[in-house]
């Protein structure tokens, strides 16, 4: 433990934000970090527990040695703090960044205190690490000669492919967009992860210790699994569950109302110069001038709302069908679990710092898409809801009468969630879904029924977070090294 009274006389603090209205004129990253002391400071205030509950199973799924590290962090011991993030997460830039930080909710110190920063800690950490020269290319010294196809540059498929490639391993990655990166490329906005700087910096230093990445190519379209399962000795199928959930209601198919990730990714393409990507383009989502409707809560909702701010919005709303969640935990959520509570994101600030008022409005079900009159959207109808749950069944939304409202929208993002990954791949080799339409692949050992076939990620676990696809791609390598050599040493 480092300072024995550190939680007592350090009270936490974050990194610092830009301003609001500041930082909604461009897509810069608006975190800053802490100088070097108060980092330290923040190290300090762990408590080095007994039992640890930030690497429980509440905690840090990729099982990250927070307690040593933070030590570290608080002592000075910056390249020690470093050696010990990295032996269990390939990418704490990724995580540092975008994790909601159940190690945090799980922290001891949260029950009656504000949790240790650890997610601010790890990020520190790792950027300085960038800064000093540490993360240099790890060529491995030996190749098996076995060759590793991995589907899907998302978090899960670049942490096996590390893994694997420092086994030894030719790895390949295919991705069907321009570059690599999946969700971390195309479905975080830059503000919160930057491309250049932080996710592109990272793939260079993978493909420099040997990792191929093969973009613009679809596995399915382009290339058929049958074909890459011949061709190499395994394959990960790490797709991501990118099949959005719908909104089946009157008007659904009126031009100006998309899925969230469409959205998001147009707005990435439009940053990276992508031919047709223009601020004119009138098939391409553009939210200047608009009045823009968000529906569906939750990161990626989020997300549309701090991108839109950032093209210009006219004005920002955003309907959730659930209940406004309570302020601080209650009996069914104690510690250490995930609290989920109130707060105000990135987003939500920066809304309410623009037009005054918070944008999201709870307990609203969407009822119709209005008609302008010449196929577009110009409103949403929806209705208010309040929730019952008859005795032995689900709790169900019931309207509230003479609570309709129409709302002005030009452009609408449904952020409603995933249902699994895409068709084309598992079915193209009959490959076994489970009862959630995921790949069928058990925990641990990541092998479908298909043999030197295996999953990992948010196509084999259902929509999930970056830290948690980390952990699979770690754990599918393992397997895919096992299968391939009879033993594996990865951890």
């Amino acid at each position: 433990m480092g300072k024995p009274t550190g939680f007592i006389e350090i009270q936490r603090r974050k990194v610092v934000d830009r301003d609001p209205v500041a930082r909604i004129q461009d897509f810069r990253e608006f975190h800053s970090h802490l100088n070097e002391q108060d980092r330290m400071d923040q190290g300090a205030r762990c408590m080095d527990c007994g039992v640890p509950f930030c690497q429980s199973e509440f905690g840090c799924p990729v099982d990250n040695l927070i307690p040593e590290w933070n030590d570290l962090v608080y002592h000075g011991r910056w390249e020690e703090a470093w050696r010990r993030l990295m032996k269990t997460n390939n990418f704490p830039e990724y995580t540092g960044r975008v994790c909601p930080a159940p190690c945090e909710h799980a922290c001891v110190l949260g029950i009656n205190e504000p949790a240790v920063t650890i997610k601010d800690n790890e990020c520190h950490i790792i950027d300085r690490a960038y800064d000093e020269g540490l993360m240099t290319p790890r060529i491995p010294g030996l190749r098996t000669g076995k060759r590793v196809a991995v589907v899907g540059s998302g978090p899960a498929g670049l942490a096996a492919a590390d893994q694997l490639n420092q086994a030894g391993h030719t790895v390949t990655v295919f991705e069907r967009q321009e570059k690599p990166g999946g969700l971390l490329m195309y479905g975080i906005p830059n503000m919160k992860l930057d491309k250049e700087e932080v996710v592109e910096r990272r793939n260079r230093l993978m493909e420099t210790e040997g990792v191929e990445f093969r973009t613009g190519v679809e596995v399915g379209v382009d290339v058929q699994l049958k074909d890459l399962s011949d061709e190499y000795d395994a394959v990960l199928l790490s797709t991501g569950a990118t099949k959005p959930r719908d909104l089946p209601v009157p008007g659904r198919e009126l031009k100006g109302v998309y899925f969230a990730m469409e959205f998001l990714t147009a707005s990435q393409k439009r940053l990276f110069g992508v031919d047709g990507y223009t601020d004119d383009n009138p098939e391409i989502p553009f939210a200047k001038g608009k009045h823009v409707v968000v529906i569906g809560g939750g990161d990626t909702g989020t997300d549309c709302l701090g991108t839109s701010l950032r093209q210009g919005a006219k004005t920002v709303t955003a309907f959730e069908i659930m209940n406004r969640p309570p302020n601080s935990r209650t009996a069914d959520m104690p510690w250490p679990t995930y609290a989920r509570i109130f707060k105000q994101d990135y987003a939500h600030e920066e809304a309410e710092a623009v037009f005054g008022s918070d944008p999201r409005n709870y307990s609203i079900m969407t009822k119709e898409f209005i008609d302008r009159g010449d196929g577009t959207v110009c409103g949403v109808k929806t209705v208010e809801i309040k929730w019952e749950k008859p005795p032995g069944e689900r709790p169900r939304p019931v309207e509230i009468p003479g609570t309709e409202k129409v709302w002005d929208a030009d452009l609408v993002c449904l952020a409603m969630g995933f249902l699994g990954p895409e068709d084309t791949v598992p079915e193209s080799m009959d490959i076994e879904r489970d009862e959630r339409s995921n790949i069928k692949a058990a925990f641990e050992s990541h092998a479908t029924n298909v043999p030197g076939i295996f999953a990992a990620g948010d196509a084999r676990r259902g929509q999930s977070l970056v830290v948690w696809a980390i952990k699979e791609g770690r754990m599918a390598a393992r397997e895919i090294d096992r299968y391939l050599m009879g033993s594996t040493l990865l951890a």
